[in-house]
C-alpha cells in the first residue's frame, strides 16, 4: 500500500481503478495539486470499498509520506475548492456532488487517523504545504507555504452557512459537520487545556472567521435543531440502510465514510436506532454538538493580527462585554446577541449589530423542550440562557413552563446515578430560573393533573413547584448519600432558597421532603459536632492535626447547609404561611426535631420564629381537642381556619435569600471536557477512545453509565459557583 501499484490493464474493473489511485495518493511520490490524478481519484464510484486491512495500512502510509509529499494538505484544498464550487453552483449540483463526498469522506478517514495518532507538531508537519510556481498559478494561493487549514475550515464553515439543506445534500451536510468535528477534535488528545494560541490548528481557523460568518454559522446550526430534519426517504440510492445481519451492509450504510473507505467511522447503532430525542435527526444532533464546541472553546486572541477591530464589530455595547474567557469567542457572542425574529425594534441595551443572529425564539424554545431529553440539548438550554439574557426573558414569560420544566425534572430524576456533569447542567438551569421572582410565583400556580414518569409516589394534581421541591430535595439526599459533592449541594438549596417565599400551596409529599431533608443534615450535624474534640487523640501529631483539619472542615460544610434549610423553613413561615397548610401540619407532626436548636447559639434565632408557628397552632388544635375527633383532614382544616387569624406576631424577618449563579474565571476547564464527553458519547463517530487524553475514556458519558463513587468525600469541584 505504501507505494504506487503497476497501472491497471485498460480492461480492468473500476475497483483495480481504485486501488491504483487510493495507491497513488498514499504513496510515496508527490503527484502536484493540479494533476488530473486528483480528478480520477475523487469521481470514483461511491459504492467502492476497500478492506479494513487496506483502509488502516493507508492512512499509516499517507500521514508517513504526507510530511513530503504534501497529499494530505492537496486533498484538503481539493475539499475546499469541491465545497466552494457546489454552493456557488448556479446549476445543477448533482455532478459535482459525487467528487465532494468523495473529498470530504477520504478527509475524515485520513484525518481522524492523523489527529488520533499524531501529536500537534507532528500533524502541523503533516498537513504543511509548499506550492511550486505551477501549482501556485492553478490553484490561485500563493507560492511558498501555505495555511491549509483556515483555507479549508472557512469553506466549510462558508458551506454550512450558505447551502441549502434537503433530500440530496442532507448526507453531504451531515457529514461536512462531522468532519468539521473530527477537525476539532485535536483537543481530546491533549492532557491538559492549552494556555496559548496556536495549539488547536483548526479550531484556531474557526475561531478567526469573520463576525458575519460566525453568526450565518450560529444560525444555520440552530435551525438544523429546531428543523430536526430526518433521514430522507428520497435520498441516493446509495444511502439505504440494510438490517445488521445483512452482507454488504457496509456499503449500504450511506452515513459512513465505509462507503468509500471501509472503516468503522459511525458507530452502526447511532445509524440505524437511537433513545434521543433528535435520534431520527443525526444532523441536528451533530449540530448541536459542533454548535457547543465551538461557543465553549477558549478563543485566545492573537494580538498580530485584526482581531481587536473584528470584535468590535461584534460587541458594540459596554453592556454586551463578557468576562475575559468568552469575550474573543465570537460564537458565544453570536449565541449571546441573538435576538426573536419577531421583533424587529432595536434593543437600545445591545445596539443593532449587521452581525446579529435573528432566530425564531418561539420554534427555539419548543425544539428546547421537545428535545430536553438529550444532554447535549440540556448543555444547548443552559448556554442560551446563561449567555443570553433576551431568551432568557422570553422564556421566563412564557405560560408554558411545563414544557421547559416537566422534561428537565423527569431527567434530572431519572439522571441520579449517572454523570454528575448532568445532574450539574441540570441544577444550574433550575437556579438559574428561580433567579425570577415572578417564575417563582408562576410555577406554584401551575397544576399538573398526574407526574406519570415519577415512581416514589403517585403524585396527582400537584403544582411545578411541589414538583421541583420534590425533586430538589431528592437530589439533595442522593448526593448526600453517594456523591458527597459541595457544588451539587449549594446549587440545589440555593434553588430552594429562591423559591422558599414564594412559596403557594405545597403538597403533603414535597413538605415532608422538605422536613426530612432538614431531619437528615441535623442528624449528620449532631453526629459530627461530638467527633471534633481530638485533645486526647493517639494520632501522630501531624496526622492529628489533619484529621482535626477535615473533620472542623466538614462541620462548617454541614452547619452552612443545616442553617440553608433551617433558612428555607424560616422564609415560608415568614413570607407564605398562610397559603401553607400543609408544610404547617408537617411542622407539627415533627415538631421534636426542632428542640435541640432551641438553645444552640448557631441557630436558636431561627429556631424561635419555629417555636413561635408551632406554639400558635398547637394552642389552636388544644382549643378544639374536645370538639371534634382527630384525623389528617380535620387536622389539616383546623390548621386552614387558624391561619386566618394568624399575625406573625413575635416573628423575627429575616431578608430575602436570593442565590445567583456565576460561572468562575476559567469556565473552560469544567466546559471543554465536557463538551467532549458529549461529542464522544453521542455524535455517532467511532472514536478510539484509547487515544483521548482530556478526559478518561471511560467517563464519556454513556447511558446508565457512572462517572463517580460512593466513596467520595465532599470537595468543591471544577465548576461554575453560586452567589448569595
Amino acid at each position: 500500500m505504501g507505494g504506487v501499484p503497476s497501472t491497471p490493464r485498460g480492461d480492468a474493473r473500476p475497483e483495480e481503478h481504485g486501488d491504483y489511485l487510493l495507491g497513488v495518493l498514499v504513496g510515496e511520490n508527490a503527484i502536484e495539486v493540479h494533476s488530473r490524478l486528483w480528478e480520477r481519484l475523487l469521481n470514483l464510484p461511491l459504492t467502492l470499498h476497500w478492506p479494513d486491512d487496506v483502509v488502516t495500512d493507508a492512512c499509516k502510509s499517507i500521514v508517513h509520506n504526507s510530511k513530503s509529499t504534501g497529499h494530505l494538505a492537496k486533498l484538503l484544498l481539493h475539499l475546499g475548492w469541491s465545497l466552494k464550487e457546489l454552493y456557488d453552483s448556479g446549476s445543477d449540483p448533482q455532478p459535482k456532488f459525487a467528487r465532494t463526498t468523495n473529498a470530504v469522506r477520504f478527509s475524515s478517514v485520513f484525518l481522524k487517523y492523523a489527529i488520533e495518532h499524531l501529536g500537534n507538531d507532528e500533524l502541523r508537519s503533516c498537513l504543511s504545504l509548499s506550492l511550486n510556481d505551477e501549482e501556485a498559478e492553478f490553484s490561485g494561493l500563493r507560492k511558498g507555504n501555505q495555511n491549509v487549514a483556515n483555507f479549508v475550515v472557512f469553506m466549510m464553515l462558508s458551506f454550512v452557512a450558505n447551502s441549502d439543506i434537503n433530500s440530496y445534500t442532507y448526507l453531504l451536510h451531515l457529514e461536512v459537520v462531522n468532519l468539521l468535528l473530527v477537525m476539532m477534535s485535536t483537543q481530546v488528545h491533549q492532557a491538559t487545556l492549552p494556555r496559548i494560541k496556536g495549539s488547536d490548528m483548526f479550531l484556531d481557523a474557526a475561531m478567526s472567521q469573520e463576525p458575519g460568518l460566525v453568526s450565518l454559522v450560529a444560525q444555520r446550526l440552530l435551525l438544523s435543531f429546531i428543523a430536526r430534519p430526518s433521514l430522507p426517504h428520497d435520498a441516493p440510492q446509495y444511502f439505504n440502510i440494510s438490517k445488521p445481519n445483512q452482507p454488504g451492509m457496509l456499503e449500504r450504510v450511506g452515513l459512513a465514510a465505509a462507503i468509500v473507505l471501509r472503516l468503522p467511522y459511525y458507530t452502526y447503532n447511532y445509524l440505524l436506532s437511537s433513545k434521543s430525542s433528535t435520534g431520527t435527526s443525526p444532523l441536528a444532533s451533530s449540530s448541536v454538538l459542533l454548535l457547543l464546541v465551538l461557543a465553549h472553546h477558549h478563543s485566545w486572541p492573537n494580538f498580530e493580527d485584526d482581531f481587536g477591530e473584528r470584535l468590535k464589530l461584534c460587541v458594540e455595547d459596554e453592556s454586551t462585554k463578557l468576562e475575559p474567557s468568552h469575550s474573543q469567542n465570537l460564537y458565544y457572542q453570536a449565541l449571546k446577541m441573538a435576538r426573536d425574529t419577531e421583533f424587529d425594534f432595536v434593543d437600545a441595551r445591545y445596539g443593532d449589530s449587521k452581525h446579529k443572529l435573528r432566530i425564531s425564539f418561539t420554534s427555539l424554545y419548543d425544539a428546547l423542550g421537545l428535545c430536553l431529553k438529550d444532554e447535549y440539548t440540556a448543555l444547548l438550554l443552559y448556554t442560551l440562557m446563561y449567555a443570553n439574557s433576551a431568551f432568557l426573558e422570553y422564556a421566563l414569560v412564557r405560560t408554558d413552563l411545563d414544557t421547559l420544566l416537566m422534561p428537565l425534572l423527569e431527567m434530572l430524576y431519572n439522571s441520579l446515578g449517572n454523570s454528575i456533569k448532568r445532574i450539574y447542567m441540570l441544577v444550574i438551569i433550575l437556579l438559574i430560573l428561580t433567579q425570577d421572582s415572578s417564575f417563582n410565583s408562576s410555577v406554584h400556580k401551575s397544576v399538573l393533573p398526574a407526574v406519570p414518569w415519577f415512581k416514589d409516589q403517585i403524585l396527582n394534581q400537584i403544582t411545578l413547584g411541589s414538583l421541583m421541591v420534590v425533586i430538589l430535595t431528592r437530589t439533595v439526599k442522593y448526593n448526600l448519600s453517594t456523591v458527597k459533592d459541595v457544588y451539587l449541594h449549594t446549587n440545589c438549596l440555593a434553588a430552594l432558597a429562591n423559591m422558599a417565599p414564594y412559596a403557594h400551596k405545597l403538597n403533603a409529599y414535597a413538605s415532608q421532603r422538605l422536613l426530612s431533608l432538614f431531619e437528615l443534615f441535623s442528624r449528620k450535624y449532631f453526629k459530627l459536632c461530638p467527633t471534633t474534640d481530638l485533645s486526647h487523640s493517639e494520632a501522630e501529631p501531624t496526622q492529628e492535626l489533619q484529621t482535626i483539619k477535615d473533620l472542623e472542615t466538614e462541620v462548617q460544610i454541614y452547619t452552612d447547609f443545616l442553617r440553608l434549610v433551617f433558612e428555607i423553613i424560616n422564609a415560608i413561615i415568614t413570607y407564605a404561611l398562610p397559603y401553607n397548610p400543609e408544610v404547617v401540619y408537617a411542622l407539627l407532626h415533627r415538631q421534636e426535631l426542632f428542640k435541640p436548636f432551641q438553645d444552640h447559639p448557631l441557630f436558636n434565632d431561627l429556631a424561635k420564629n419555629v417555636n413561635i408557628v408551632l406554639s400558635y397552632f398547637n394552642s389552636q388544635l388544644d382549643a378544639r381537642k374536645d370538639e371534634i375527633e382527630w384525623h389528617v383532614e380535620t387536622v389539616l382544616q383546623t390548621i386552614v381556619t387558624s391561619t386566618r387569624s394568624w399575625r406573625a406576631e413575635g416573628i423575627k424577618m429575616f431578608p430575602q435569600l436570593r442565590f445567583t449563579y456565576e460561572e468562575q474565571q476559567c469556565p473552560e476547564d469544567f466546559f471543554i471536557p465536557y463538551v467532549w464527553q458529549l461529542v464522544v458519547s453521542h455524535s455517532g463517530i467511532s472514536w478510539d477512545r484509547d487515544s483521548i487524553s482530556l478526559f478518561a475514556a471511560e467517563d464519556s458519558l454513556e447511558p446508565g453509565g457512572e462517572e463517580s463513587n460512593g466513596s467520595r468525600t465532599f470537595e468543591v469541584v471544577s465548576t461554575p459557583r453560586v452567589q448569595l
